[in-house]
């Protein structure tokens, strides 16, 4: 994409700096109801693998003493002020939480419907087919907030990958949603499962519909059937949210942009049992998928800014992003830079957010 068609010229400013007029970011992947943000420090117990991870993320979540719809509105609230106008969340459902934190996040998301879009995936972190009642209550979550289906690692969690895309797919098609799995598994087994996913999405006729949340194997260029799996999920319109986690493999983005898989960028947990980093700002994270993949020259800084912004823009059908045309755009970012490159290394707090012609402010989304 060109980047002209990303930015305006930068007018000065009343005090005679730049002013970079932008498109608003993205958050393509994020676990509003995990957090502890607004709730004080929250001290992490050690995990060496997913399943000890998830069993901590468990405890910790019904340890917390502020409501889902608050510690959500808290994170939320703090990216809309840092630029996001659109966000997808993944919330658990599984039996045992039933749909609070899906009834939590939907809350939270309704209070900033007029400065963020907010989809939420039904994600079954405890398992889907291995955890009993929770296809159950997917289903019921759809009704109740949840817009699109999840799912988690059909191998080595639920130990059934034709069974679990059965039921993920068979709930999309159903209520006619789309398709967002989590996959964590690495090498040839997790590249066998993407192309499963990717033969499910093109037999089910849901092209462009499902995406792949972190597909670590992904990142392994010496994997011998890389290519041939980019090049399924290409076919099938798949897309990669990556999210760039200081201890997890990043993507070699010229590789999956030569087979024409998309890209988009999300925060993953913020302040949450998994981790204590993050800060709900998609600056920040722009600036980290750029140190993470290497990016030196300002075509691969200006690409990392367009997967935080218009990509997610176009996984998420985001109207106010899409149709950023600059300065006078209704719905914009102004920050203190000269180029995008420039912002994307200094990574500075947008100046001013932009929705429908007024300005958010700190007292306007309290």
């Amino acid at each position: 994409m060109n980047t002209l068609s990303l930015q305006s010229e930068s007018p000065a400013r009343s005090t005679g700096g730049p002013l970079l007029a932008t498109p608003g970011f993205v958050d393509a992947h994020i676990h509003p109801d995990k957090t502890a943000w607004g709730s004080g420090w929250l001290s992490r117990q050690p995990a060496n693998d997913l399943a000890t991870l998830i069993r901590n993320d468990l405890q910790a979540q019904l340890a917390a003493g502020d409501s889902v719809e608050e510690r959500a509105f808290a994170l939320m609230r703090q990216a809309v002020l840092n630029g996001t106008m659109a966000m997808r969340a993944h919330v658990d459902v599984g039996s045992q939480i039933g749909l609070k934190n899906i009834h939590g996040v939907r809350a939270a998301a309704d209070r900033l419907s007029s400065v963020m879009d907010v989809q939420i995936v039904a994600f079954p972190q405890f398992g889907l087919l291995s955890n009993p009642g929770t296809v159950e209550l997917m289903e019921a979550s759809l009704g109740e907030g949840a817009d699109i289906v999840g799912g988690i690692d059909p191998e080595s969690l639920d130990g059934d990958v034709h069974g679990h895309l059965d039921a993920v797919f068979g709930l999309a098609g159903r209520h006619s949603r789309d398709v967002d799995i989590h996959l964590h598994d690495t090498g040839a087994a997790g590249l066998a499962q993407l192309r499963l996913i990717a033969q499910r999405t093109m037999a089910e006729g849901m092209q462009g519909q499902v995406t792949v949340g972190h597909a670590f194997a992904l990142c392994d260029s010496n994997q011998p059937e890389l290519g041939a799996t980019l090049d399924v999920m290409a076919e099938a319109g798949m897309w990669m949210a990556t999210c760039a986690l200081g201890a997890d493999p990043v993507p070699v983005l010229d590789v999956l942009e030569h087979h024409g898989v998309r890209v988009a960028l999300g925060s993953d947990g913020v302040r949450d049992a998994w981790s204590p980093f993050g800060t709900g700002s998609m600056v920040d994270r722009m600036h980290l998928l750029g140190y993470r993949t290497g990016a030196l020259t300002d075509s691969d800084l200006e690409r990392c800014f367009r997967i935080a912004t218009t990509s997610g823009a176009e996984l998420l059908d985001t109207p106010a992003i899409k149709e950023f045309t600059g300065t006078g755009s209704a719905d914009r970012l102004e920050f203190p830079a000269e180029s995008i490159p420039e912002l994307v290394v200094d990574r500075p707090s947008p100046l001013a957010v932009i929705r429908n012609g007024k300005a958010v402010t700190r007292e306007s989304v309290d």
